[in-house]
């Protein structure tokens, strides 16, 4: 424990700052997730007002309040609910030497999840709407008796959905704005998009993940074939984003996709004919690029269709 608790500057100030075991329940909501979610949802304001509608703070209050409960209580209840029944020893995604589990983190992240949901009842009805479809898919996704993190397959839906789709939706949602044809296009290709980014995050996980016997996606198939469908999924997602700057008459800005598109075969196509010879470490490292790849994917995106 006195490791995980000074193992970094950020750490020990944060020990210090809240008494006993409070800044244990920060870590386990995972906050160094938090920039990459939030950066996620805002995309569906950016693509609902448009940069210039963002610059004149349309909607603003609307859409901080509901990035705010999709991040920390959703997001943040989440992942510390998460923690609470897979009781890691190793590294997880986003946190290093994950502390002790606090005494009542079961409790603290249910009640993340459930003060989310009382307080999204003041945003409109397309965002209650997707808080509660991922509250229920989190209870799934992590409790027993379902536990569906452990099927294989069923936890690729869910997060495809749930993170992929769902998260730019709500964001969109709250601004009360219909939602046209092509623009759906747009959030739903982030849909094969982390169908392809989902496997990655599970690679490097294999020896703890068979330990314990979760019988995750990644397990199932092995990683030539992981690899294999996360390469075809971000190319399914860059059809849809195709067909939707073909609906929504971007013109020449499409061709700026391209960047995107090859940032990801930049990432799998050498983990593909590599993975055999790689270590857990590697495979981690792999994880992050492909973050890095979603990045810029959601930068050319907001380039090209919220103008």
């Amino acid at each position: 424990m006195s490791d995980s608790r000074t193992l970094t500057a950020w750490r020990r100030w944060g020990y210090r700052l809240l008494p006993g075991e409070v800044f244990s329940y920060v870590l386990h909501m995972r906050p160094a997730e938090w920039p990459i979610m939030a950066g996620h949802t805002l995309l569906g304001y950016l693509l609902a007002v448009g940069v210039s509608g963002a610059l004149r703070g349309e909607h603003l209050g609307a859409a901080l309040g509901a990035l705010a409960l999709w991040v920390i209580c959703l997001n943040g209840g989440t992942l510390a609910l998460n923690s609470v029944f897979d009781k890691d020893e190793g590294d997880i995604g986003y946190l290093r030497a994950p502390p002790a589990l606090p005494r009542h983190l079961l409790a603290f992240s249910l009640g993340l999840l459930v003060i989310g949901q009382v307080a999204s009842l003041a945003l409109p009805l397309g965002y209650r709407a997707a808080y509660a479809i991922c509250f229920v898919m989190s209870l799934l996704y992590s409790v027993p008796p379902f536990r569906f993190k452990a099927v294989a397959g069923v936890d690729w839906v869910i997060n495809m959905w749930g993170f992929g789709t769902l998260t730019p939706y709500a964001a969109w949602a709250a601004t009360g704005r219909p939602l046209p044809l092509g623009f759906a296009f747009v959030l739903l290709a982030f849909c094969p998009l982390f169908a392809g980014l989902y496997p990655l995050t599970q690679l490097y996980q294999f020896e703890e993940d068979s330990r314990r016997g979760d019988r995750t996606l990644a397990l199932i198939i092995g990683m030539k074939r992981s690899l294999d469908i996360a390469l075809g999924s971000v190319l399914v997602a860059f059809a849809f984003l195709g067909m939707a700057a073909v609906l929504l008459e971007t013109g020449w800005w499409a061709a700026l996709l391209a960047l995107p598109l090859a940032a990801w075969l930049q990432v799998l196509l050498p983990w593909r004919r590599h993975h055999a010879g790689w270590s857990s470490a590697q495979h981690q490292h792999g994880m992050y690029r492909g973050l890095a790849a979603w990045a810029v994917t959601d930068i050319v995106v907001i380039a090209v269709f919220a103008r």
